[in-house]
């Protein structure tokens, strides 16, 4: 069953290809095999707790994060801005939602060389431009905090 995007790509620049086999307590690995993780639920979710994995929440929490933090780059240099070393910490919720389970992310922004001022508004109009940010938006909850 193939589904129809709500966003159609003027062009694809990159496709990422990865498999995952067993779910939460199974491994996931890409066709290039620069990823090869093992999954083990946390105890939170039913987990043994001090298995070595890691889960599907954290792997959207550090994509997030690093796809937030090339978007805020990518917009301070189109407004010439140095914003200095920016950190962007994702903070990824799960937890019932309807029938189902839903999300919640809080994104932490540290920009430590722009005015309180700037930095928000960089913050601001990174959400605009970032593909996580974009995917997300109406489908869960997205805050935004300078730290």
């Amino acid at each position: 069953m193939t589904s129809t995007p709500n966003v159609v790509l003027a062009k694809q620049l990159y496709v990422a290809h990865a498999t995952a086999v067993g779910g939460r307590e199974g491994r996931a690995k890409s066709d290039d095999g620069n990823l090869d993780v093992a999954f083990a639920p946390p105890h939170e979710l039913g987990g043994k707790g001090g298995v070595p994995g890691t889960n599907p929440e954290q792997l959207f929490a550090a994509g997030y994060a690093a796809c937030f933090g090339s978007a805020m780059a990518h917009v301070a240099r189109l407004q010439k801005l140095n914003p200095g070393p920016i950190s962007v910490t994702a903070h990824v919720a799960i937890g019932p939602a309807g029938k189902g389970f839903g999300l919640a992310v809080e994104l932490v922004v540290e920009v430590p060389d722009l005015p309180r001022d700037q930095a928000e508004a960089l913050m601001t109009t990174a959400h605009e431009v970032c593909p996580y940010s974009n995917a997300t938006r109406g489908n869960i909850a997205v805050g935004l905090r300078l730290a």
